[in-house]
């Protein structure tokens, strides 16, 4: 720091952008109408500099966080000088490094003075996006095209001037207008709340004495970032990991990554296979969000997080037309969840055999449902992506078991599943039911957090259900000899009652029509465990049992303990002899 920028005014003006952010944020979840944005809270907010760089981000959707970085710098390129005050731009195409085509992205530029100096940012998840499925998630879509409305950068207001006909256009493409163009004006609510304040900060401060404070929050983040990969030893590193079949017909997919570390850089590079004519192909942008979520869950570092984090770092995708470099006209819509988890997954094996001092368990993967329908209330027509239906259980540390209800791993706990009422009230549904899923957390000396199970049943209207993702064939991944002897019970499932005791389940992504009477459920996976499970305390274990998160059976078989199922007392003596007669190895079944 120079002798000008004294730590107070830098702490001051640090405290004022992250007061921003979160206005920002509040504004969004008080005003959207829909429930993806009222309840889910799949948004994120972001402030840039005019370079542009990224100088803070909240603590949202990772999956947006890091695309945002490259999306920036896009529409920025695009409109190049055609950039003035009054101007918002909107956009959401892949092909200008969007993250998938429903993160619709609202972008406002700042001036103080007559000079560009910062941008205000906030992407969202729209509830639909048209094409021919609701929600925009078409398990049979084989090219971009057949998923719905590609926005390239475009201004919807210009110079302060709405453009009714353009933003007419584009809500008129979309399911549940009212729903769109809600969350729409709730976005501009938040970007004009951002550069409302931003420009006080400038006005106050003045705009060389904030721009010197955004600096060295750049360089301490950028400092930070250096030290973590300074610390581990310099070497190449690769690992792999697989993306299951979803019941396609494409197999088992595996994705590498390739780290280098010399001194305080890092190089990333990820191989995958050719891209696929099927919806999990992720575009440049949207990799570059799972390649950094893999490095955080790594480095584990505190705040500021910025662009600074980065600098350091170089990634590689890979050649153009691969799953994780996808080109045109590649299908792409379920890429925020599948293959990013699974990148993020590679990313963080690689390091990890750097630093094994820092695995953990990977988090449950995305596994969940869209609705839609005619509302007889209103004969409007409804859809909605349930983020409820998605909630997966976190992974285990060295230092604790993972959370519950906290996943998916690509949203790392940033999503709210929301009042079941308050679902029940905006739509004509029924949720049966909503809690977690007993055994569903991976099995190790501490275990991975259970994952939830979420039922409905529509009221009085045929039902369209859209199920999307993966993590039900394969576990979340345990680590430092975390193993499942029961893996069957952490992968998740879809499972549709159709009447007189008949339930039928579902692995692959598909298209449903459910009936009055009828009852989809999405059932989540858990999240790894970390070591192995035979050095788990017992005291835990019961706990765990008397709480409902694991079976007496389980505890048997994965935990080496024994439980009376009559009075819930642990049997000691059985469970030291259990586990000295049977090690961890052998006690591993199908």
């Amino acid at each position: 720091m120079t002798q000008q920028l004294d730590p107070i005014t830098l702490a001051v003006v640090r405290g004022a952008l992250e007061t921003t952010q979160r206005e920002m944020t509040m504004t969004l979840e008080k005003t959207a109408r829909s429930s993806v944005f009222n309840v889910a809270h799949d948004y994120s907010n972001a402030l840039f500099n005019h370079r542009p760089e990224m100088i803070l981000q909240g603590q949202d959707i990772p999956i947006h966080l890091g695309g945002l970085i490259p999306a920036m710098k896009a529409v920025a390129a695009y409109f190049g000088d055609d950039i003035h005050e009054g101007d918002i731009i909107y956009h959401n195409d892949p092909a200008y490094m969007g993250s998938h085509i429903l993160d619709c992205c609202m972008y406002k530029p700042v001036f103080h003075e007559g000079q560009l100096v910062f941008w205000a940012v906030c992407k969202g998840h729209v509830t639909d996006i048209g094409g021919p499925v609701p929600a925009g998630y078409n398990p049979d879509a084989r090219e971009i095209f057949a998923e719905g409305l590609r926005i390239p950068p475009v201004k919807l207001w210009e110079k302060g001037r709405p453009r009714e006909d353009v933003i007419n256009f584009m809500l008129t493409n979309m399911r549940s207008r009212r729903d769109q163009e809600g969350d729409l004006r709730a976005q501009l609510g938040a970007v004009n709340v951002g550069a409302r304040n931003l420009s006080a900060l400038l006005r106050k401060y003045g705009a060389e004495t904030v721009q010197a404070c955004i600096d060295e929050l750049l360089d301490m983040a950028d400092r930070h970032m250096r030290d973590i990969i300074r610390s581990v030893p310099d070497g190449s590193y690769r690992a792999e990991a697989v993306l299951e079949d979803a019941g396609h017909g494409y197999g088992d997919l595996t994705i590498g990554a390739q780290v280098d570390i010399r001194g305080d850089t890092c190089s990333i590079r990820i191989s995958s296979p050719p891209q696929i004519p099927y919806f999990i192909n992720s575009y440049a942008g949207n990799s570059i969000s799972g390649v950094y979520l893999g490095l955080m869950m790594f480095a584990q570092l505190d705040p500021p997080y910025n662009e600074g984090l980065y600098r350091c770092i170089h990634v590689d995708l890979g050649p153009e037309g691969t799953l994780c470099n996808a080109a045109e006209p590649a299908p792409h819509v379920n890429s925020t969840t599948t293959p990013m988890e699974t990148l993020a997954d590679a990313v963080r094996l690689a390091l990890e055999q750097a630093d094994p001092s820092r695995a953990v368990g990977s988090w449950g993967h995305s596994s969940g449902l869209n609705i839609a329908g005619i509302d007889t209330r209103n004969q409007e027509e409804y859809v909605t992506m349930v983020l409820a239906s998605l909630i997966s259980g976190a992974g285990a540390t060295a230092y604790m078991d993972g959370w519950n209800a906290c996943g998916p791993q690509c949203c790392f706990g940033a999503l709210y599943s929301g009042d079941i009422e308050m679902l029940e009230h905006s739509y004509p549904i029924l949720i049966h039911r909503y809690g977690l899923i007993p055994d569903s957390g991976g099995a190790g000396k501490h275990r991975g957090g259970c994952g939830t199970v979420w039922e409905v049943e529509p009221l009085d209207h045929t039902m369209t259900a859209v199920s999307f993702g993966e993590g039900r064939f394969q576990p979340a991944l345990g680590a430092r000899g975390a193993v499942n002897a029961r893996p069957g019970l952490k992968v998740g499932r879809i499972e549709i009652r159709e009447g007189a005791g008949r339930v039928r389940t579902v692995k692959e992504n598909a298209i449903f029509t459910l009936k009055e009477g009828q009852r989809i459920a999405s059932y989540n996976p858990g999240g790894g465990g970390w070591g192995p499970a035979r050095e788990r305390d017992p005291a835990a274990v019961l706990r765990d049992v008397r709480n409902g998160l694991v079976s007496i059976e389980a505890a048997r078989d994965e935990y080496g303990v024994v439980i009376d199922p009559d009075t819930l007392e642990l049997d000691g003596k059985r469970t030291r002899d259990l586990r000295a007669n049977t090690p961890q190895s052998d006690a591993l079944v199908a």
